[in-house]
């Protein structure tokens, strides 16, 4: 399958006590099929780490470009949750979605293990530095034993802070955003985490990127938009 298409939208957040299995059968049998509907839509992968203390859950959306996540006919689906969606969604916490520009990608096909690592800028130029510096790390940590695919996204927050009625559902949460975002690949969990010090040494090299929040995730599911015209 691999990722498509030039952008992917990130999501982490927790489920509350009691609730998990429903939103599973929920986000696997509903939402990521109507997620994967909406044109622009490529491919989705449900992310899980049960042993975490926040953000067991995650969800990667790629998509043709940065502005299918707020084109017309996603707004409008998130501004006409079903019924389904409207009963799970007060159960979401410490939720956070951003949009991202995916600026390089090294490797081909799906890792069963994918780590999160986010990172803020560490100057006002840090943008134009990582930019520029962006194929060669990714090449670099696919070199890494364990690692068989990079992506590295830009946060586009403002496309993706637009209120709409599935905001309204989720109780108010102020997590901390991101300015870039590395998504790590492996085959396997050992090797992928094994890499993982190596990875981050690479991207705090770069002189543009600090402070990474790294996560450690199984894929659960994932689902393409070829699957649902088939």
């Amino acid at each position: 399958m691999g990722m498509k298409g030039t952008a992917f939208l990130a999501i982490w957040h927790d489920i509350a006590e009691g609730q998990h299995g429903e939103f599973i059968e929920w986000h696997t049998r509903e939402h990521m099929p109507e997620r994967l509907s909406i044109p622009g839509f490529k491919t989705g992968k449900r992310l899980h780490t049960p042993e975490a203390t926040r953000h067991v859950y995650g969800t990667i959306y790629a998509a043709e470009n940065v502005e299918v996540f707020r084109s017309p006919a996603y707004l409008e689906r998130l501004n006409n949750p079903t019924p389904w969606t409207t009963a799970v969604a007060p159960s979401f916490q410490n939720f956070l979605r951003v949009a991202c520009d995916r600026v390089a990608h090294a490797g081909t096909g799906d890792g069963g293990t994918m780590a999160t690592i986010r990172f803020d800028f560490t100057d006002a130029y840090a943008g134009t530095t990582i930019r520029a510096k962006a194929q060669a790390l990714v090449d670099d940590v696919l070199a890494l034993k364990g690692v068989c695919a990079v992506h590295l996204g830009l946060a586009r927050s403002e496309v993706s802070s637009v209120r709409t009625r599935e905001t309204e559902l989720r109780q108010a949460m102020s997590e901390k955003g991101f300015d870039a975002v590395l998504l790590v690949e492996g085959s396997y969990r050992s090797g992928l985490e094994a890499a993982l010090s190596d990875v981050q040494r690479l991207a705090l090299a770069t002189g543009a990127l600090k402070d990474p929040n790294c996560l450690v995730y199984e894929t659960a599911y994932s689902i393409t938009s070829d699957d649902m015209r088939a």
